[in-house]
């Protein structure tokens, strides 16, 4: 018997779309799931900062790894509500903070008293919000933790100028001002060379 294979970005992109994570819409590359929870781990998180909550599926995961290290909690950031099931609206590890203009307006005297911080930005992916979202929040990254950039991949599916180039290129010019801070190739190329949808995204404080 004789087997194609027919494996592209596409037939993944789609399974990205329609993936959940305990029924809820996480939209979110189970290759990134993976590396996520080997992350939460290793840094052992008191605070996950999420930006871009949607219907939460992501938040309530980050959520279940923090239980397994039995501390942490998540505070997820959206512009708008989305119908969101209770096992994420009365989770006790996530606090969700919605307003017009997003992670711009989340007060970052918030993270004071946390030791361990993790970003994660899963926002809009333009360019000019990368951008600010990296200066605004570098500084909360606990030595030897990561600022997360989402979705890079947006260059592979030929999508950059509608993102204005998108979280590499704010990825590439936040790397050129920030020698504190290092793409973790280990990660990015853990299943393949930048087979993840966070291409150099896995940025780690050093």
């Amino acid at each position: 018997m004789e087997y194609t294979v027919n494996f592209n970005v596409d037939t993944v992109v789609k399974g990205h779309h329609n993936y959940t994570y305990r029924g809820i819409k996480s939209i979110k590359c189970p290759f990134d799931y993976a590396l996520y929870q080997m992350i939460i781990f290793d840094v052992k998180p008191d605070l996950i900062i999420e930006i871009g909550t949607n219907h939460g599926g992501s938040s309530l995961y980050l959520s279940d790894m923090l239980d397994i290290i039995g501390k942490g909690v998540i505070h997820t950031i959206d512009i708008m509500e989305y119908p969101l099931s209770d096992l994420v609206k009365n989770n006790k590890r996530i606090k969700r903070f919605v307003s017009p203009n997003g992670f711009k307006d989340y007060d970052i005297n918030l993270a004071n008293g946390f030791n361990k911080v993790l970003i994660i930005d899963d926002g809009s992916h333009h360019y000019l919000d990368v951008k600010a979202s990296l200066e605004k929040f570098k500084h909360l990254i606990s030595q030897n933790s990561y600022f997360i950039v989402e979705d890079g991949i947006l260059d592979k599916l030929g999508m950059e100028i509608e993102y204005q180039g998108g979280p590499n290129k704010a990825i590439l010019e936040f790397l050129s001002k920030n020698s504190d801070f290092k793409v973790d190739h280990r990660l990015c190329n853990f299943f393949g060379e930048n087979a993840t949808f966070n291409t150099f995204g896995y940025l780690k404080k050093v």
